[in-house]
């Protein structure tokens, strides 16, 4: 049985019954999905399932699941199904900020440089379905969130990487410590010959060293740690040779300087040559949602930085900008501390536009740091910076929430910003 009918569910489906198996969809809403009968969310459909998986939407410690694990029935998750029948070796990336942005950095540094390779995980192309386009000799490059990894048992990457571990998804793992865990089950099941690509410079991170038995490689924006990549003044160096130069990285913020030398040091261990990943790099086009530059007006700069979706994200998109900044903060909460956003953007921001469920909250913690304008939706953080920010400043979508108080996901949320601006 399936649990949870959004995309990875519906990819799971398929994949299971490629593989011969009788398969029942459930889902707690209603859907309708062609060629699929989807049965509510109740106990009746859980009784006679041999094997449950789960999609990352789905809580792992739903009441239903843990009957079910009571009775000796196996609960997994979308990549651990995907990862008994995915051919070629895998790439893991996990972190609270930088996956989706290091996942295609490292995807594009393989392909620029002629190794086989394809992308996906919790980034596009859900785990099931790059089974049918897996081969051996191409590597599986995965964005991992804490919610897949926490329901994999003997999913194995040969190449791991933890980029940073800061709150976030609190409202669901409860604590910092549960939700690290789940991140760093990523690292358990490797073995000798493996490697695991650590952020030196973030505690959490270099606890998973001691996990498995990858070998550790380094990362650090603060000192020169081998094996691994650190920053020299201007220069990025990989295993004790330089890279590039900073200003060659056409990504903003110190954050993507680490996501490029996280990217460089696995595309490195999977074959390719630092002429090779400095010309890549140079060619990255970036994510959509990320730092995203969508025009300037009047000389006035907006960004969209819609995946900015918990609050060290936002810490991360303020630090790459000098000042003069109008940001657009809220959406739903996830049981975060906004708090800690008062300092920087006291330093940075003329003023903070707010909207969604957590306007409330984000006003309660940030009040006497800035000025905090209610804007409740997008459409109203936009008009007030339109009428408020003048030539030099910049508009930055950042908003430490998740969307689904107003939107289907944050992409849907980035999409109307820029709509909007571009209608302006």
């Amino acid at each position: 049985m399936v649990v949870g009918m959004a995309r990875s569910g519906v990819a799971a489906v398929e994949l299971l019954r490629e593989q011969g198996a009788h398969v029942r969809a459930v889902d707690q809403n209603p859907v309708e999905i062609p060629g699929l009968v989807v049965e509510p969310q109740t106990e009746a459909p859980f009784v006679d399932a041999d094997l449950i998986v789960v999609s990352p939407g789905v809580p792992a410690d739903l009441q239903l699941l843990a009957k079910a694990r009571c009775r000796g029935v196996r609960v997994i998750g979308d990549l651990e199904l995907a990862s008994w029948f995915l051919q070629g070796e895998s790439i893991g990336i996990t972190g609270s900020n930088g996956k989706t942005t290091t996942t295609a950095l490292t995807g594009h540094i393989l392909k620029q440089s002629g190794i086989p390779v394809q992308v996906g995980g919790n980034i596009g192309t859900p785990p099931a379905s790059l089974v049918k386009g897996s081969r051996t000799g191409q590597w599986n490059v995965l964005e991992l969130s804490s919610f897949q990894l926490e329901t994999s048992d003997s999913f194995h990457a040969h190449i791991g990487a933890a980029l940073n571990v800061t709150p976030d998804h609190l409202d669901r793992h409860g604590t910092l410590e549960r939700y690290a865990n789940a991140k760093g089950r990523l690292f358990i099941e490797q073995r000798y010959g493996d490697f695991a690509v650590l952020n030196a410079d973030a505690p959490l991170c270099t606890g998973y060293a001691k996990l498995g038995h990858g070998t550790a490689v380094w990362f650090s924006s603060t000192r020169e740690i081998p094996p691994g990549a650190f920053l020299a003044q201007d220069e990025i160096v990989l295993n004790g040779a330089p890279v590039m130069k900073t200003t060659e990285v056409p990504m903003r913020g110190l954050h993507n300087l680490e996501n490029t030398m996280a990217a460089a040091a696995m595309a490195s261990l999977a074959g390719a040559t630092h002429a090779q990943i400095r010309s890549a790099v140079m060619t990255f086009p970036g994510v959509e949602h990320r730092l995203e530059f969508v025009r300037e007006l009047s000389g006035v700069a907006w960004y969209n930085d819609s995946k900015a979706t918990n609050v060290d994200a936002t810490l991360k998109a303020v630090a790459a900008f000098d000042g003069g900044l109008w940001v657009i903060l809220g959406g739903k909460d996830k049981n975060s501390d906004y708090s800690v956003l008062a300092s920087p953007l006291r330093l940075k921001a003329h003023g903070a536009l707010l909207i969604g469920a957590a306007a409330e909250k984000i006003e309660a913690q940030l009040r006497g740091a800035v000025p905090l304008i209610p804007c409740r939706t997008i459409a109203g953080a936009v008009a007030e910076a339109r009428a408020r920010a003048k030539s030099g400043d910049t508009v930055l979508l950042a908003p430490a929430c998740a969307s689904f108080d107003q939107f289907e996901n944050f992409e849907h949320r980035g999409r109307e910003f820029k709509r909007l601006v571009q209608a302006i």
